[in-house]
């Protein structure tokens, strides 16, 4: 089931009326990532302002999601002694079968379901496991007392007003695509879920030859969704029509989304059978026949009935292929729609809002777009370029009106802003005052952890500045020293702490880099001056805590992410680092197609766990404490000075290889190979990677080449972490698309009409010309048929264009690893919630990149 975005308070307000001293504590699953982080901060204050106990899991993958389900979820289930409760994944499980992963299935017995469980999840990973968002749980109906699935007040899985939680199920939250995108994926998903139950075997039967489908294309033989044509499923012998795919049994690797619908019911697309869907046994034993009605004027053969339920079948079973096909992709953050929630409530305020801030911004450290994990399209923007090109500027456009409401200037410091505040681009690193705590917009420069390194460590280190400047070479050295020069800053001003830097220069630095950053190509170093006086696209946020600190949403989001990736900062040695402080967070579930005997030596550590979890609440606290926040920002300088040295080192020796889809690359060797064995570190490598080879090859347009496939070692594992980029086409949101197709359509509607004019026209005059020859009326030629079968046509033209367009540029990593895992046999662990994050064996890692070039990787 999924909630309108319009009703996102609706399940919330009915748990706070629920709420009471012997409810349940609502669990809460948390990913590991910043986004994740800052939408349970946001939640975890709504939930203590209307006292509802609650109860946080971090979550590191499918295998922790896996004993979680056991220990947590399942125990909660009325029909295990538990009470019931709500529990919310942030950031987990958008992707898989949740009923089926958390155990809230029912069994072929009959027994098993929610038991009172509900379940809420906040994610932006697309796609969809659309069992998640269209399918109900089974429940007794009413009036037959047989299990079903259907739940009152619910709507083909719409959650309407009229809905009273309590009962149990997966519910989705809608930031809006599911409603505007996914219309035809819920027409499909419904129908297939109440179409009758014939058999397997009449399934996989090709259909008759004598009843061709209606739909203009014949059923091919079913097959396991995600699968190629010629493979199969080990176990697709006994597999039962409604059986699902473990995602994760046993802690194995999680297969794609769950893409068989159950097949339940009777089929709602009565015209598209050609007559009534209420079958009833003829005279004639073995036959069946439809019941008479006006709309059918003669009785159709079974087969014939058949034939056309197959096609049907087929039909709707490729639109939800398709769908799953597309590649990945990112939405709305979930630390935007959980601000959502708050503000729907009117419980917003700056703490609120600083962490939405800080969620929405930390996405584009990780290369979180439209379009999958990959370059942003629109990098070259202003300023900081934003989550998800057009439509992450518009979540952000919300934000900054949020801070300026939220934020009112007093009327002392009016005349100090005009002259040194926001109004004159100065980039502030102070407070007005001891007890300052407001969010300010600042024209933030691509620079990163400007306020806490010197102004040359901060541009050395800044991704899009190293790659338009070759800064890993010499020449790339002299050209930043030479672009400093222009500026008048020298040497030894630009590298002393930037906050001691002589105020004079910091003042100008924005209109000093507006008036140089374009002769080096730097058109996006900065954002634009203010438009209109007051429009400023591009830019910023800051926040301050009195005279204590001064920190961007950028640089906080840099400062969680690397204590999520690195650990807790008083474990760094800067010589040597304690492995067990680096411990992949994967580790968890058993290796693919791996003998036991290997199995055995992947079991994760107890102290593992616990250094995993410390990074957890080392992280959480930090975003309420600034002391603690500040403690780590060298953390966080070690890792990108570990980025820095590692991008040039595989530039420098040439170790970027380029196979037939992609470029690879390798971190093996070097002093930082163990800090790039956590996902998230190596993300973040292979970006620099991408834009530099980018930038390398002129190819700035649209970023192609920029699919990279970078794996770092693991060697006392035994393995390698494999993270795969791509995408960096998709820059329109779900509302862009809606308001094309509607225009599209509007412009079809008057050409339509245009032509029915002209036809009526020329047949009008087609009967006065024969009724003048002294012909009748009726004999007048009609060629209205095949008009209608060229607009048909059209239409059908018109469809798979804007199906292509859709899935254009999406990162199809995930899909083509698990599609060399079942051709290799190569042993690998998909435990991330990231598609396209991967651990493999080492001795596989040749086989299965070699398969994988062969693969297509993006749309």
């Amino acid at each position: 089931m999924y909630l309108p975005r319009n009703l996102i308070a609706h399940l919330y307000q009915n748990l706070v009326k629920r709420n009471h001293a012997a409810v349940p504590p609502v669990l809460l699953l948390v990913a590991l990532e910043p986004d994740a982080l800052c939408a349970c901060r946001i939640l975890t204050a709504l939930l203590r302002r209307d006292y509802v106990p609650h109860k946080i899991q971090p979550i590191a993958g499918y295998g922790d999601l896996t004993r979680a389900a056991e220990e947590l979820v399942r125990p909660m289930r009325i029909l295990e002694g538990g009470s019931g409760g709500v529990v919310v994944c942030l950031g987990v499980g958008g992707m898989v079968d949740l009923e089926e992963i958390l155990g809230l299935e029912v069994d072929d017995n009959g027994q098993g379901g929610p038991g009172d469980v509900e379940v809420w999840v906040l994610d932006a990973r697309r796609p969809w496991n659309l069992s998640n968002v269209f399918g109900a749980p089974v429940g007794p109906d009413p009036a037959t007392g047989e299990l079903v699935r259907k739940q009152p007040g619910v709507d083909k899985g719409r959650v309407l007003e009229s809905y009273q939680s309590g009962r149990g199920g997966i519910i989705v939250f809608d930031d809006g695509d599911i409603e505007q995108e996914l219309g035809a994926e819920r027409e499909a998903y419904c129908a297939l879920e109440e179409m009758p139950d014939i058999g397997e075997e009449e399934w996989d039967s090709e259909p008759d030859d004598e009843e061709p489908p209606k739909f203009g294309q014949a059923p091919k033989k079913r097959k396991s969704w995600g699968m190629d044509e010629d493979s199969e499923m080990e176990d697709s012998d006994d597999e039962r029509p409604r059986q699902r795919r473990r995602s994760n049994s046993g802690a194995s690797i999680p297969s794609s989304p769950d893409r068989r619908p159950p097949r339940r019911g009777l089929v709602s697309t009565r015209a598209e059978l050609g007559g009534s869907s209420d079958f009833s046994r003829s005279d004639s034993p073995g036959t069946r026949s439809v019941s008479p009605s006006i709309n059918t004027p003669k009785e159709k053969s079974v087969k014939s009935l058949r034939n056309q339920l197959k096609a049907i079948h087929s039909k709707y079973t490729n639109i939800l292929d398709k769908y799953y096909q597309l590649g990945a992709s990112y939405s709305e953050p979930v630390s935007s729609l959980a601000y959502s929630l708050a503000s729907e409530l009117g419980r917003e305020d700056n703490d609120l809002l600083w962490n939405a801030i800080v969620g929405v911004s930390s996405l584009e450290l990780y290369g979180r777009t439209g379009s999958g994990v990959g370059l942003n399209p629109l990098s070259a923007a202003g300023g900081s370029a934003g989550w998800n090109g057009d439509r992450g500027e518009m979540t952000r456009s919300v934000l900054r009106d949020e801070v300026r409401r939220l934020n009112p200037i007093d009327l002392k410091d009016i005349a100090r802003e005009a002259n040194l505040g926001d109004a004159s681009g100065v980039i502030p690193t102070s407070a007005r005052s001891a007890t300052d705590k407001s969010i300010r917009l600042s024209p933030e420069p691509r620079f990163l952890l400007l306020r806490h390194w010197s102004l040359y460590e901060s541009m050395l280190h800044s991704p899009y500045l190293s790659a338009r400047l070759h800064i890993w070479s010499d020449a790339g050295r002299r050209r930043l020293d030479k672009l400093l020069a222009k500026m008048g800053v020298s040497l030894t001003q630009c590298k002393q702490n930037y906050t001691h830097m002589d105020m004079e220069l910091k003042r100008g630095l924005r209109e000093r880099l507006l008036k140089f950053a374009p002769v080096y190509g730097l058109d996006g170093l900065v954002p634009p001056p203010p438009r209109n006086g007051d429009i400023k696209d591009g830019w910023g946020f800051v926040r301050c805590w009195g005279w204590k600190a001064c920190l961007s949403a950028i640089d906080v989001g840099v400062i969680l992410g690397s204590i999520l990736e690195v650990g807790d900062a008083k474990n760094l040695n800067q010589s040597s680092f304690d492995s067990s402080n680096f411990v992949g967070a994967q580790d968890h579930s058993e290796m693919a197609n791996a003998p036991s005997d290997e199995v055995s030596g992947a079991v994760i550590r107890h102290d593992a766990q616990e250094h995993i979890t410390a990074r957890f609440w080392t992280a959480y606290d930090a975003l309420s404490s600034i002391d603690l926040l500040v403690e780590h920002i060298h953390t966080a300088q070690h890792l990108h000075r570990a980025i820095f040295r590692t991008g040039t080192a595989l530039i420098e020796k040439k170790q970027i290889r380029h196979l037939r889809a992609f470029r690879m690359a390798v971190v093996k060797e070097g002093p930082d190979v163990q800090l790039f064995t956590h996902p998230g570190a190596l993300t973040k490598l292979a970006l620099w990677v991408a834009e530099a080879i980018v930038e390398l090859n002129g190819a700035k347009q649209k970023h192609k080449g920029s699919e990279l496939v970078m794996a770092g070692l693991d060697d006392s594992r035994g393995l390698y972490v494999v993270v795969g980029l791509g995408g960096g086409g998709a820059t329109e949101s779900a509302k862009e698309r809606a308001a094309k197709r509607e225009a599209r359509k509007k412009a079809k509607e008057v050409k339509k009409a245009a032509k029915q004019a002209e036809r009526e026209a020329k047949r009008k005059e087609r009967i006065r010309r024969n009724l003048a020859a002294g012909l009748e009326e009726d004999e007048v030629e009609d060629d209205t048929e095949e008009e209608e079968e060229e607009e048909e046509e059209e239409e059908s033209e018109e469809e798979e264009e804007e199906e292509v367009n859709r899935g254009f540029g999406r990162n199809r990593f995930g899909n083509a690893f698990q599609e060399v895992v079942r051709e290799t046999g190569a042993r690998v662990r998909m435990d991330s919630f990231e598609a396209c994050v991967i651990e493999i064996r080492k001795e596989d890692l040749s086989g299965f990149l070699e398969r994988l070039s062969m693969k297509a990787v993006v749309g």
